[in-house]
């Protein structure tokens, strides 16, 4: 949790059995990677260990990382940066942790736990023996409490940007996700989406995320949103498609900023007022994060399942008497070609190229 005042922290981890310990050392793993540790290293080799906190990055996000099979002793030795050892023989962690604070500022840390015995070696290396009071518990709770000590609690607000994502409740539970290309599609898929609508949404797909690699753009969200974004339309093509369509996610638990993409991909936005005539929920639906507005671009300049210049789409726009939403259009493309640094138009038309070729 590499911060402007703080370096990197890393959990060493030795004594680990993996036979033995594989429970623990989950545990201690997944701490680190909770309470605001980088990295975790194991000395014993365990290859399922890293698969499964791997697995556990990879579904609720980070970039935590775990190495196992290290000399400790070498490694800790080695160390370029402060060398803590966490033991109840230490000094209580309330009488250092400022100073380990200060003495960490733009410098990295390893943050050493042991299993049953602890190498004196250990102690002698270290710059630090510290407690989490003087008295015999377990290694998860001393890691738990140092880490929460050392950040005062901000490490508990981090965001994960996970592909699963808690959300926090006074009863139940629940927990909302963001699917990948293949999961999207199987979505459409299972809501009886015809080959039409599965066409278009490839293609605004392929052109949003085109627009997107100009960005800082969540990608994930744009492939998500862009590939569901008509969802609606396999129960109606009114106007009223994106409202039916978020409802669809929201029952099936995807993720908040995806349902926003596809409730305000309409044109580029629709206002409360509109909404009211349009008789859908009275509410604003301009699309308001880059992502939203990519997917909304994306889909005003792909019809069917062919790609149309801007000026085709004002055209048509103007033809059905909306100038105020056509207007929107045109501030929308010129709001993402200038955050791009190249014209939409041009990345639509490479984009276009790129499938005749």
């Amino acid at each position: 949790m590499e911060s402007e005042h703080h370096g990197s922290i890393t959990v060493l981890r030795i004594g680990h059995r993996p036979f033995r310990d594989k429970r623990i050392t989950t545990h201690v793993s997944l701490v680190a990677r909770a309470f605001g540790a980088d990295r975790i290293v194991i000395d014993e080799k365990d290859e399922l260990l890293e698969e499964n906190i791997n697995n556990v990055v990879s579904r609720f996000g980070g970039d935590f990382k775990i190495n196992s099979g290290v000399n400790w002793k070498k490694y800790f030795r080695d160390f370029n940066g402060i060398r803590l050892n966490l033991s109840m023989y230490g000094i209580n962690v309330d009488d250092k942790i400022e100073e380990i604070r200060e003495k960490t500022k733009n410098r990295d840390m390893i943050v050493l736990v042991g299993a049953e015995k602890v190498p004196i070696d250990a102690y002698l290396i270290a710059d630090y023996n510290i407690a989490i009071a003087n008295q015999p518990h377990s290694e998860v709770s001393a890691l738990a409490i140092f880490l929460d000590r050392y950040f005062n609690g901000k490490e508990l607000h981090k965001n994960f940007n996970g592909k699963l994502n808690i959300v926090p409740m006074e009863h139940g539970k629940m927990v909302k996700y963001i699917p990948d290309e293949k999961e999207a599609l199987q979505i459409l898929y299972d809501n009886n989406a015809s080959d039409r609508i599965i066409r278009h949404v490839k293609k605004v797909y392929e052109l949003a995320m085109a627009i997107s690699g100009y960005t800082n753009a969540d990608r994930r969200l744009v492939a998500a949103g862009s590939l569901l974004h008509d969802i609606g339309r396999t129960k109606t093509n009114g106007i009223d498609h994106a409202v039916i369509g978020a409802q669809i996610l929201r029952d099936k638990n995807i993720d908040d900023r995806i349902i926003n993409i596809v409730e305000h991909h309409t044109g580029a936005g629709i206002t409360a007022a509109e909404a009211k005539n349009l008789g859908i929920p009275e509410k604003d639906y301009i699309p308001e994060t880059i992502e939203e507005k990519i997917v909304a671009q994306a889909d005003n300049l792909v019809a069917s399942d062919r790609i149309i210049s801007l000026d085709r789409v004002i055209q048509n726009y103007h033809e059905k008497g909306l100038y105020e939403a056509a207007e929107r259009i045109k501030m929308l493309n010129d709001e993402l070609s200038k955050i791009c640094g190249r014209d939409i138009d041009e990345i639509a038309r490479d984009v276009d190229d790129a499938e005749k070729q």
